[in-house]
């Protein structure tokens, strides 16, 4: 039973309910207290506020749009769509929102080397830009699939000056990518920060990365009582560690009245090896510092997720998305590669935006679901990543030579 409001949670130790905590060696310990330090002491001062505010509106680019779908909507003769623009923000994704926020905690703890984890190569480029920007030696660990089928960020990466360390065991991806990042950062402590991309990781990473986020469904907020004058009925977002859905979902959990729907991919299809959907198809255990569901064997060794996607491409979902999936506040469906496929081209032809493929799963569960909802009903979905850097992957899948 829910003993406190949703949005109070983690608690003190970084638990959302049995999930979260901090499952690290000693010799990061220190180092992630004074993170947590640190962060509590910068999250609430009006001068971090303030300058924060100041690149993201001038940087970055927010508020992004709130965009209501009107071809969309009519095809599907449902509710009202609305496309939350995320990626619409300087370099491409929701990422920047974070990594401007821990850019700045970084330089107030004096740290002077950053590293980072990506998948997809949003992260990664949203890391080497803040980095860019204030003159920062920056390290991206990226598997080495994820190299080859991210080209166009990796290229970006290396011309805003990242060095991109290429990770070639496991499933040479994003679990095997935060892997190699957390030993340097064992072997780094004194002068390097480690800017996580998702809300994973041991505590208090979950928590600072989603409150970093959060702007989204703040902004969502605001902008749809502009313009209908009252809150959303849905909330949808993808999923790989989970994010930009608690970006999203954050501002409104505790609105019990309105839904959210978080989507997972399914790759293959759920009953098959190929996926990466970790709560359809996983359990509790430990991962990368922190409890969580995770796709693995029953005797507890990590498998490997798949998805046509590389930012879903993980085998772990964040502390938090476990804790509301357990407690069913969020419905949490997928999509599979095939299905993500369709709403990619779909969303294209209907509203002249290209969406990454992460967010193109949602558009799929929202394609199908959209049916049960009347028209006087509002759903926002958040866009948070544009198709630039999945057109090899694309043009690969429809079998068309670019």
């Amino acid at each position: 039973m829910l003993k406190n409001t949703y949005k109070s949670y983690p608690n003190e130790k970084g638990y959302f309910g049995q999930f979260g905590g901090r499952y690290v060696s000693e010799t990061l310990m220190p180092l992630i207290l004074e993170v947590e330090k640190e962060y509590e002491k910068i999250k609430n001062d009006k001068n971090f506020i303030n300058e924060l505010d100041h690149y993201l509106k001038t940087y970055v680019g927010r508020p992004s749009p709130l965009f209501l779908a009107k071809r969309i909507t009519n095809d599907l003769g449902g509710p009202k769509i609305y496309f939350k623009r995320d990626e619409l923000n300087h370099t491409g994704a929701h990422k920047i929102n974070n990594c401007m926020g821990q850019i700045l905690l970084a330089k107030k703890m004096g740290k002077t080397r950053i590293i980072a984890e990506t998948g997809a190569g949003q992260h990664g480029v949203a890391t080497a830009t803040v980095c860019a920007l204030f003159g920062l030696p920056c390290i991206v660990y990226m598997g080495e699939k994820d190299i080859e089928r991210q080209s166009p960020n990796v290229f970006r990466m290396k011309l805003l000056g990242a060095e991109i360390r290429s990770v070639s065991t496991g499933s040479k991806s994003l679990k095997d990518a935060m892997n190699e990042a957390l030993r340097d950062w064992v072997t780094n402590v004194q002068d390097t920060f480690y800017i996580i991309g998702t809300a994973a990781g041991p505590h208090p990473y979950p928590a600072m990365v989603r409150d970093f986020q959060s702007i989204i469904g703040k902004e969502v907020r605001e902008q749809l009582e502009n313009v209908e004058g009252r809150a959303p009925d849905l909330l949808m977002a993808c999923i790989g560690g989970g994010s930009n859905a608690l970006g999203l979902f954050h501002e409104f959990l505790d609105d019990s009245n309105i839904e959210m729907i978080a989507v997972e991919a399914a790759g293959h299809g759920i009953n098959t090896d190929k996926h990466a959907a970790s709560l359809t198809g996983g359990k509790p255990g430990v991962l990368h510092g922190n409890k969580t569901y995770l796709l693995q064997s029953n005797t507890g060794q990590i498998q490997e997720a798949h998805s046509i996607s590389a930012g879903l491409d993980y085998p772990g979902i964040g502390p938090e998305h476990s804790f509301l999936f357990e407690e069913k506040r969020v419905k949490y469906m997928s999509a599979t590669d095939k299905e993500a496929l369709e709403a990619f081209q779909y969303c294209c032809k209907l509203e002249g935006i290209i969406p990454a493929l992460e967010p193109a799963h949602a558009l799929a569960v929202l394609k199908k679901i959209a049916k049960n909802y009347s028209k006087d009903k509002i759903i926002v979905m958040n866009m948070c990543g544009r198709g630039d850097k999945d057109i090899f992957t694309i043009a690969n899948e429809l079998k068309i030579k670019i």
